[in-house]
């Protein structure tokens, strides 16, 4: 079975103002402009909401007013969903080319090639295997989330700047090359935009 990562550039802290925040005003935009998205998703996701699971909006609803959440743990992934499509309202999507779809340990092995380089600010696997929602969103299985300050991604930056002035240069496999390189870029943008992050979702 393979798995996607999606990554957003995102203001992590307006971003997570959103959850229980109670903006109705928010709620009504994305029912009208995406309406077609979250009955996709509805459609998508049809057998777990007839077995009890909240609809697309309606998960999108309990997130933005901050409960009450479903009690069934198989049934909260809903959450993770509704947070990451507030994510991707907020944010813009960074190129997942390597990391969609990836199997196995790839997270930790693209860490491994970071760490190589001398990369040790921002781990990928911090939006997957080691990841979670934020406060107070309950977590079961996919999706996972996991996030990167401002300051991690300018610190990774400039561990990679001394990498290269130092002519610091290991082996590594290609494919992992042009994933520290995907790395790199998601960096580069952040670069320019004080207080943005990195905000990724593994499902």
């Amino acid at each position: 079975m393979s798995s996607s990562l999606s990554v957003y550039l995102i203001d992590p802290k307006a971003t997570r103002a959103l959850v229980g925040s109670g903006d109705e005003q928010l709620l009504e935009i994305i029912r009208e402009r995406f309406a077609d998205d979250l009955a996709r998703d509805d459609d998508w996701f049809s057998s777990e909401i007839r077995d009890g699971a909240p609809s697309a909006y309606e998960a999108l609803r309990t997130v933005v007013h901050g409960g009450p959440f479903e009690a069934q743990k198989h049934h909260v992934f809903q959450y993770g969903y509704a947070y990451k499509r507030l994510c991707s309202l907020t944010g813009s999507f960074l190129d997942n080319s390597s990391f969609s779809p990836f199997r196995g340990d790839w997270l930790k092995m693209v860490d491994e090639g970071l760490k190589a380089l001398r990369i040790t600010a921002v781990s990928v696997a911090e939006f997957g295997y080691d990841g979670g929602m934020p406060d107070p969103l309950p977590t079961y299985d996919l999706p996972l989330c996991g996030e990167w300050t401002h300051e991690q991604c300018l610190a990774a930056l400039e561990q990679f700047e001394r990498t290269k002035a130092d002519g610091h240069a290991p082996p590594l496999d290609p494919e992992v090359v042009d994933a520290v390189m995907d790395v790199i870029g998601w960096l580069r943008h952040v670069e320019s935009r004080p207080g943005f992050g990195v905000i990724g979702f593994v499902s």
